[in-house]
């Protein structure tokens, strides 16, 4: 256990805002240390148990959440505590969310890359709220949001019949890196100009050498 007092993930702040994130965490934490039932209905988690997921509890609380719970003991309790008291997080994070989902355009970011971050911002805060949002949304979103000069291109990714938005999103990444090669070869030499002349080596021995 005390590796596991020592796990690295954000501390639940005193009014709740990184509630949600924080529950994924901590829930990941325990299962993954097989202590997950000390905080469901109906367990049979010993004392000792208890003792070892309150102290993982409370190393992950802000200083003033710490002192406010200092007497509560049993996990369970803790738990739902926390629910009655940060579960409306949801109502307040879940309707902006949704603001942001629904705005989300391919075509208002300068890259591929700055959209992919974008869509899983707001996809993972949207599946914290519950929602569930699947790989037909993401490519439909990225679909339905290209540039208006982009249509062909946009129903020639549709006809390939991606079921993966990551299959998707790759092709868009190595398309985007080839364009921008191109663009740097056409901007060293510009359509229609010359290259520079090559030097033979006796020349350049000439010129140098006398």
């Amino acid at each position: 256990m005390s590796n596991l007092a020592k796990l690295d993930f954000v501390a639940l702040d005193i009014i709740g805002t990184n509630y949600l994130s924080w529950l994924l965490d901590v829930e990941m934490h325990l299962d993954a240390n097989d202590l997950g039932d000390a905080i469901k209905e109906g367990n049979a988690t010993s004392n000792q148990v208890k003792a070892k997921v309150m102290i993982f509890l409370r190393h992950h609380l802000h200083e003033g959440l710490k002192t406010e719970y200092r007497t509560i003991k049993d996990p369970l309790d803790f738990w739902k505590n926390l629910r009655e008291r940060f579960d409306h997080q949801k109502t307040v994070i879940l309707p902006k969310t949704r603001y942001e989902w629904l705005h989300l355009r391919l075509q208002d970011f300068k890259s591929v890359s700055e959209y992919n971050s974008a869509l899983f911002r707001i996809t993972s805060k949207l599946k914290l709220c519950g929602e569930n949002v699947s790989d037909a949304d993401l490519l439909e979103k990225t679909f339905s949001t290209f540039h208006a000069s982009n249509v062909v291109l946009q129903q020639q990714y549709r006809e390939r019949g991606f079921k993966k938005y990551f299959d998707l999103i790759f092709y868009l990444l190595v398309a985007e890196q080839n364009n921008e090669l191109l663009m740097k070869n056409h901007e060293s030499r510009p359509t229609g100009s010359a290259p520079f002349p090559e030097v033979s080596a006796a020349a350049h021995n000439q010129v140098f050498c006398g």
